[in-house]
């Protein structure tokens, strides 16, 4: 796959969860640019910040990119899969209810929690 189409997918995923959970950047977006396009933390965090740019955190991507850590062509794929996908995952979570969005979420956190306690480069 191309890095193109791994950040497409990146943000379709984190948009279908944002839109579900609320969540987006750190707990997503973050360690997947690290586990599938093999970025070093900052890049990840820099490239997520780029990502979601105005409505999330313009300061602090600024900072990241000035230190050379945002990646724009994976940015700009990232939040085109976030605005796409956002909407698909708002209303599967509508749709679902609150007890199974809550249990998902759960998952979603231990799974994340598992790769960054045991699987950090």
């Amino acid at each position: 796959m191309t890095t193109i189409l791994v950040s497409l997918i990146i943000g379709g995923t984190a948009g279908l969860l944002a839109g579900m959970f609320g969540i987006g950047g750190g707990i997503v977006i973050v360690p997947m640019l690290m586990a599938f396009l093999k970025f070093p933390q900052s890049k990840a965090v820099g490239t997520s910040l780029g990502a979601m740019l105005l409505p999330v955190g313009f300061l602090a991507f600024r900072k990241y990119s000035q230190n050379g850590d945002v990646n724009w062509k994976v940015s700009l794929a990232v939040a085109l899969g976030l605005f796409i996908m956002a909407l698909v995952g708002a209303s599967v979570g509508l749709k679902v209810g609150d007890t199974w969005i809550s249990k998902g979420f759960g998952v979603l956190l231990i799974a994340v929690g598992i790769k960054f306690l045991f699987f950090v480069r």
